[in-house]
């Protein structure tokens, strides 16, 4: 089976590439550059050079393909056609140039997304695609109504909300013979190499000098090891059903307070209860995350697919030597 992976030079695409080249599969992987593409074949992966914006490549990866996994997702400017992103700084008043940016950044996505998805349409090739439990959650500061599960939909109040919009993307293309499956990721992806949200923040709280955490800090965030990330796409690609969500979750749930604590005593630095103007200073962008409430359950995820979670835990990952080492 042939697998076209984008997002294949990041944090969970090399991982799941190997567990696949591992099991006899045949990856091939989105490179944007020669230096990615030699990373690639070092690692056994066929690289097809190209970008999300360049949806011939995108066709053309997809078309050859068994099967595609879409890990990819850009938030650059740089990356969106040019008569896009003139229109989102010029088109209106100053003041909205933010959402008509993020408005833009989606459509860009979702040209992506809508390209890899109508190559397979009428084959009944798999699809799965990358999206985060974030997308359910409400409002910073605001308090969950509950568990989130599988058949929730996504929260227009949630900051995570810019991404999830294009699940109904995902939905549509799997009424048009394509099994196109949602997983949707924890806030935190955890492992060795980990770039991700809790490495940002940590990036952010050394040039501060602080461990901050809105208020109480008593919002839930959710993690999931890399070991059992990769196995979850694996099980999607091989088993996932047309319109399927999937929650790739751990068991253990944190208060971000826990997150902070442990740290702030990794990173030898003091911890504090901060205002929501205290955490965009020190967090910028991903600042509205940091108080956002998100306790999720993958229990219909492991029922359906026989997932089971088994790596180390969040709160253990963050204890180890080597978490903040870097």
């Amino acid at each position: 089976m042939r697998v076209f992976i984008t997002g294949a030079t990041g944090f969970l695409g090399p991982a799941i590439a190997h567990d696949l080249i591992k099991r006899g599969y045949q990856v091939v992987g989105l490179a944007r550059s020669e230096a990615s593409a030699e990373m690639l074949r070092a690692n056994g992966v066929q690289p097809l050079i190209g970008s999300l914006t360049n949806l011939s490549v995108l066709r053309q990866g997809a078309e050859a393909a068994d099967g595609v996994i879409h890990l990819a997702y850009s938030f650059l400017p740089g990356d969106m056609p040019r008569t896009r992103m003139l229109s989102a700084i010029f088109g209106g008043w100053p003041g909205g140039i933010m959402g008509r940016m993020m408005k833009a950044i989606t459509a860009t996505n979702d040209a992506a997304l809508n390209t890899l998805a109508s190559a397979l349409s009428g084959s009944e090739r798999p699809l799965v695609t990358a999206f985060a439990t974030m997308g359910l959650a409400g409002a910073s500061g605001a308090s969950a109504r509950g568990i989130a599960i599988e058949t929730d939909c996504p929260n227009a109040a949630s900051p995570g909300y810019v991404r999830s919009v294009s699940e109904a993307l995902v939905e549509h293309w799997a009424s048009h013979k394509v099994r196109a499956s949602i997983v949707r990721l924890a806030p935190a992806v955890h492992g060795t190499g980990d770039k991700g949200l809790i490495p940002q923040l940590a990036l952010a709280a050394r040039k501060h000098g602080e461990v901050i955490y809105v208020g109480e800090g008593s919002n839930h965030w959710s993690g999931v090891h890399i070991d059992d990330a990769v196995s979850l796409f694996r099980l999607a690609l091989e088993n996932g059903k047309p319109g399927g969500v999937y929650h790739g979750v751990g068991n253990d749930v944190l208060t971000y307070r826990e997150i902070a604590e442990v740290m702030g005593q990794r990173l030898g630095l003091p911890l504090r209860s901060g205002t929501q103007a205290d955490a965009t200073r020190q967090f910028g962008f991903t600042a509205p995350f940091v108080s956002v409430d998100n306790p999720v359950s993958s229990t219909l995820t492991q029922a359906e697919l026989g997932w089971a979670p088994a790596g180390l835990s969040l709160i253990d990952d963050l204890r180890s030597p080597a978490y903040f080492s870097s």
